[in-house]
This record gives C-alpha cells, structure tokens and sequence, in this order.
C-alpha cells in the first residue's frame, strides 16, 4: 500500500497534527499538497495532504474512508505512538487486540479515522480450518507503555513505517468484493465481522477492509468533499501494473491511464492508484 490522500480544509493545522501526534515528517511541500512520512528516503510516503479551505465537511451516511491504517516495525513503537499521542494532549477513540496485531484509535482534527498499530509475527496467526482467526479484543495498554526506552524519547516515526491498510466505507460488499477480489486478485481473508469483509495479497491479514456500516447503498459524498481523495496500491514493476490493468479490464472495471499511473473508481465511488514501485 502506497500514501493515503485526503482533501483537508485546515492544511496548517492538519500538517501540524501528523507531525505532532502522529510522527511524520514533512517530506515535501508544493502547492497546496503536503507529503508526509519518516525521514528514510527509502521509504513510500505515508500521506498526501491536499488544501481546500472551501472543502465541505463529509456527509454521514456516505461511502469514503473508514479509517487509514499506519503499520510501525514493532511493539516499542507502538508504544512510542501511545506515548505521542498523549503528549500531543490528542485522546483516543479506541484501543484493541486483534489477533494479528495490537492497534491504536484515533481521529484527526477533520474526523478522518486512523489506526496506529504493529503486527505480530506471521508465525503467532491463528488459523482454523483454513480460516484466519481475528477478533477485537481489550488492548493491553500498560504492556504497551512497559516497551517504552528512555532513548525513544522525541523520536519520530521509525523508518519501515508505512500504510499497512485502507479500510473503507461502501454500499454494497457484493459489488465491492467483485471490484477488489473478482477486479483486482485480492484473496478474501475474513467474513467474520457483520456488515465487513477483509482482503489481501500475499497471506497478509488485511490490506483492504471494507464496510457497509455507514448504510447499506451508502453514495459516495460530493465532489470535493472533506476526506479520502485516493489511495495507492503499488505494484512492483512496469509489467505487473499492466497486468492489473488488463485483469480490472476483462472484469468490466476499467481503469485510466495517466503516464505511469493508472486509475480506477470501486463501486462506491472510492479511487484508486495503481503504480509501479520502479
């Protein structure tokens, strides 16, 4: 997964808050676009920040972003994140144990959800009779706050941090599983959740949520709206992307082509990018 882009009206404040509560690191600024992530060049950026200050507040009951999910290396930064957060004088909306991984709650100064959150070891899984076993449990904050060193103090965001995964609001999850699974090839992890389903590359837990827990036929919000703007998903060459382009096509959902970046819109009128990462 490549960088989230959310339209903002608030680019100053907005800015402030992932550098100051999250950790990034302001990357490149151009225009009215802010890219943030850590300080390894080596790393995808993590989120674009797109000024509007006419941009309307979201709509309830609209499809769009659930929340964003940003993946750090492992258990002491996570505590770190817990530790800024709370410096940061931000509260959080939520705090759980998934299984598969340990993860923070939160919303930005424009309600756009976030998980903060680490994996833990592919071998530690559950799976039972072929099925991977999630579950939302009671996080176990103080063993969090025990990881914290002293020489983490001020740090931000490690490198290695990046999106983990985008989970979404949408209509419809038999149209947005045809679009994801039958469009794109991401294997269905989960059906567990009401109202959700998980997909993946890979063997990974989740790279796509998908909810219909703003509504059943949620429509998307106006153009210009407050809120996800696109996603990346990176490819790992030239070829593949043209591979993904061609297998979105024979599905029926075909995608634009704009120099080395190719776009498409879900059925609930989510976009998104595909590029290659070389």
């Amino acid at each position: 997964m490549g960088a989230v882009r959310l339209t903002v009206a608030d680019l100053d404040g907005l800015r402030d808050f992932y550098r100051d509560a999250v950790g990034l690191t302001e990357l490149e600024t151009s225009d009215d676009v802010v890219r943030m992530g850590t300080a390894d060049p080596s790393d995808f950026p993590v989120i674009e920040l797109v000024g509007d200050p006419d941009a309307q507040v979201r709509p309830r009951g609209t499809s769009g972003l659930f929340h964003l999910a940003i993946l750090v290396p492992g258990r002491p930064d996570l505590a770190r994140a817990l530790q800024r957060v709370a410096e940061a004088g931000w509260r959080l909306t939520g705090a759980s144990d998934h299984l598969v991984s340990e993860a923070l709650y939160l919303s930005d100064p424009e309600g756009n959800g976030i998980e903060l959150y680490r994996d833990r070891p592919r071998e530690e899984w559950l799976v039972r009779d072929g099925v991977l076993q999630m579950d939302t449990l009671p996080l176990d904050l103080d063993g969090i706050l025990g990881e914290l060193r002293r020489k983490d103090a001020g740090a931000g965001m490690p490198p290695g941090t990046r999106i983990g995964h985008v989970h979404l609001n949408v209509g419809d999850l038999a149209a947005a599983e045809a679009f994801y699974s039958g469009g794109f090839g991401f294997d269905v992890t989960v059906r567990g959740y009401p109202g959700a389903l998980f997909v993946s590359a890979g063997g990974y837990h989740h790279h796509l949520g998908l909810n219909t827990w703003a509504g059943e036929g949620a429509p998307p919000p106006p153009s210009g709206s407050r809120g996800l703007r696109e996603f990346e998903i990176v490819l790992p060459s030239a070829e593949a992307l043209a591979e993904e382009e061609s297998r979105l096509g024979e599905a029926g959902f075909e995608p634009a082509r704009e120099g080395d970046r190719a776009r498409a819109t879900d059925p609930s009128g989510n976009r998104v990018v595909l590029r290659a990462a070389t």
